[in-house]
């Protein structure tokens, strides 16, 4: 059946599906054609490589909880403020459903994924976005969540981590989710001035007001390859400048050469990069 179903490409080294093939030849989920390269192999297989392609090291969005079981140690996550839950402040139509819709189909109660665990034995605070809700928008409740997960971090003196992926702040909630941006950077401040390490991640996209606060806001700001990181969009740019921008602008790349960022990490590295940062950082060195 898959000789029939699949043939090899030998210019492209990658096995082929026959635009007459049968929908219900090939199990639907069980082969990834990646977006870049267009490689196709088994879904299995990419998310033993912690979904990054093996043909062109394409690193794939991650759900909260994929990014929980290649980052925290096992069994050892606990989870904040799941009780939590978004209202409409403002009786935008159908967000109420929408909002349904996305915890139905992520298991989040919102876009950002809070709780305490270990790094290779040593435990933090980690905050972790999902675009797959809502695109990561920030609303009322996401930025309640990231405080909440500061403060508990600010008070078991331990480090605050983040990992970002965002559209930016949710237009639905209005001014409300634009204060967030102010309230969380309060939150990290005081963090700071306890002495307390905070690692901001950022992961592809990181866009509008969560590029313009926590998440550029970071003792150390660390970014996966290729990741999309910017304000506003590179048309409005253009527009307003009036100018070309360079192919790379607003990604990881560009940014850690112009001194935005500290270091781009691959996604295999990011635990054991994290997890020496955190050594280094802790009193004593231990």
């Amino acid at each position: 059946m898959i000789r029939e179903i699949f043939s090899r490409n030998r210019k492209n080294k990658y096995a082929t599906i026959p635009s007459n093939a049968s929908k219900t030849d090939v199990p639907e989920g069980i082969m990834t054609k990646c977006p870049e390269c267009k490689h196709i192999g088994l879904t299995k297989d990419l998310i033993k490589n912690k979904k990054v392609c093996p043909a062109c090291d394409h690193h794939y969005k991650m759900t909260a909880y994929e990014r929980v079981s290649i980052f925290i140690d096992e069994d050892t996550f606990v989870s904040m403020d799941d009780h939590l839950s978004t209202v409409n402040p403002l009786n935008f139509p159908g967000y109420t459903d929408k909002i349904k819709s996305d915890s139905e189909k992520t298991g989040l109660n919102e876009a950002v994924l809070t709780g305490t665990g270990l790094v290779n034995g040593r435990k933090v605070v980690v905050a972790i976005m999902d675009a797959h809700f809502r695109m990561g928008s920030m609303g009322s409740v996401v930025g309640e969540k990231i405080t909440r997960a500061v403060e508990e971090a600010t008070k078991q003196e331990v480090p605050f981590i983040i990992f970002t992926a965002s559209g930016g702040a949710r237009m639905q909630e209005g001014v409300l989710s634009l204060m967030q941006m102010a309230k969380t950077s309060v939150a990290l401040n005081r963090h700071s001035e306890r002495g307390q390490l905070f690692i901001s991640i950022l992961t592809h996209p990181t866009t509008g007001g969560v590029s313009a606060s926590f998440a550029s806001i970071g003792d150390i700001n660390l970014a996966e390859p290729k990741a999309l990181i910017g304000f506003a969009g590179r048309r409005v740019i253009e527009q307003t400048v009036r100018e070309k921008l360079p192919e790379n602008f607003q990604t990881a790349e560009f940014l850690l050469a112009h001194g935005q960022l500290d270091a781009v990490v691959h996604r295999s590295s990011m635990k054991e990069t994290v997890s020496t940062l955190v050594k280094l950082h802790a009193k004593g060195g231990n």
